[in-house]
Parts: structure tokens; C-alpha cells; sequence
């Protein structure tokens, strides 16, 4: 669970870099789309890698859950989680349940249009009706609509929450603390709050961008 947890905040961190880019530069974006689109190492070894992680960890973690519950025959006579464990360690089914909902519809948004495009109507060349890179005007037509961004911000929002508990939480689980263990809280933390809010900036930026706010 906390070694797919680590591969995923990887791939987190390098997706919020790659669509930082459509921010800064729609070019640098395209390119940079482009060469991860076609690219066989990425396309053909690491998009597999990536979906196994993302199954894993969600199929462990109600593994986890239902073991957790599975483990105490007898339940409390009175039960107060918040008096040794924040909300968001009590609530990691149910921020992950929202996130993998999200990723449904981030799938249905931009992997499956771009695995249909390319390998059902055989179309590599990433290019447009105008002979231009496709990417960047993709991206900014998903946030057209103002309840497409909401939810994407909502899930953005529930991600960092996940995050909060689940960045320490892999650290502890793999035995990785030692004196260190302050300065990796404050990162992790860091890590929670900044990729996320991150990822809804980028959302807010092109919905107001199109829409002349």
C-alpha cells in the first residue's frame, strides 16, 4: 500500500509539472504531451505500470479497511476517534472513494478520447483539422463548463485531504522517519496542500481564461 502510494505522488507530482506547462506555455505543453503520447517506453511500459498502481492501492485499501474492522470482534462501549486520529486518517476510504470517482471521470475526459484516437482510428500524429498539436486545445475544452471545473476542483480539494494523511502515513509504514521525521512532515504537508490547489489553479485559469472573467 505505501510503496503504490509513493509511485503514485510520483506520477502526481510529474502530471502537475507537464500541466503546469499549459499555463505558462502552450507550446512547451503541446511538445511535452506529444513526446508522453508517443513515446512506446511511456505508452507501452509505464501506462500499464501506472493503471496496475492505481487498481492496487484502491483494491488494498478496502483490503486494509475491512481487515481493520475484521480485527476488533467486540466494538467500543464509546467510540472517539478525533482523540488520537485526525479526520483525515478516519476518512481515507471515503476521500479515496471521491478520488477514484474523479480519476472515472479524468479517464473518460482525456485517456479515452487519446487512446481512441490513437490506436482505434490509428492517429499519431497528435495533430488537428489545422495541422497544429491537438493537446492544448483539448485541455482547454474540458473546462468550458463551469460544473466539469466544480467538480474537478471538489476532487482536487478531497485529493489534498487524502494526501494529508496518506503522504506520512507511507513514510511510517515503510519504517522511513528517523531524525528526519519533522522536516518530512512539514514537506508532506507541503506536498498536500501545493500539488492539488495546484492542479485547481490550472482548472480556474483556462474555465476563466475561455469564458472572459
Amino acid at each position: 500500500m505505501a510503496l503504490s502510494a509513493f509511485f503514485l505522488m510520483l506520477f502526481l507530482l510529474q502530471h502537475f509539472a507537464i500541466n503546469m506547462m499549459s499555463v505558462v506555455s502552450p507550446e512547451m505543453f503541446n511538445e511535452t504531451s506529444h513526446f508522453m503520447g508517443t513515446n512506446p517506453m511511456i505508452q507501452y511500459l509505464m501506462q500499464p505500470i501506472l493503471i496496475f498502481a492505481v487498481v492496487f492501492h484502491f483494491v488494498m485499501g478496502f483490503i486494509l479497511e475491512a481487515r481493520n474492522k475484521a480485527a476488533r470482534n467486540v466494538k467500543y462501549a464509546k467510540y472517539n476517534g478525533a482523540a488520537n486520529a485526525s479526520w483525515f486518517s478516519r476518512n481515507m476510504l471515503v476521500s479515496g472513494l471521491v478520488v477514484l470517482a474523479f480519476l472515472g471521470l479524468h479517464f473518460y475526459d482525456f485517456w479515452l478520447p487519446e487512446v481512441t484516437t490513437k490506436f482505434v482510428e490509428g492517429d499519431m500524429t497528435g495533430l488537428n483539422a489545422a495541422g497544429e498539436f491537438r493537446y492544448f486545445e483539448e485541455l482547454q475544452h474540458k473546462f468550458v463548463d463551469g460544473w466539469r471545473v466544480a467538480i474537478y476542483c471538489v476532487a482536487f480539494v478531497l485529493l489534498a485531504m487524502h494526501l494529508m494523511h496518506g503522504f506520512n502515513s507511507a513514510f511510517q509504514s515503510t519504517g522511513i522517519d528517523g531524525k528526519m521525521a519533522a522536516g518530512r512532515k512539514k514537506f508532506g504537508t507541503a506536498f498536500a496542500i501545493i500539488v492539488p490547489l495546484g492542479f485547481v489553479f490550472i482548472a480556474l485559469f483556462h474555465f476563466l481564461t475561455q469564458t472572459g472573467h
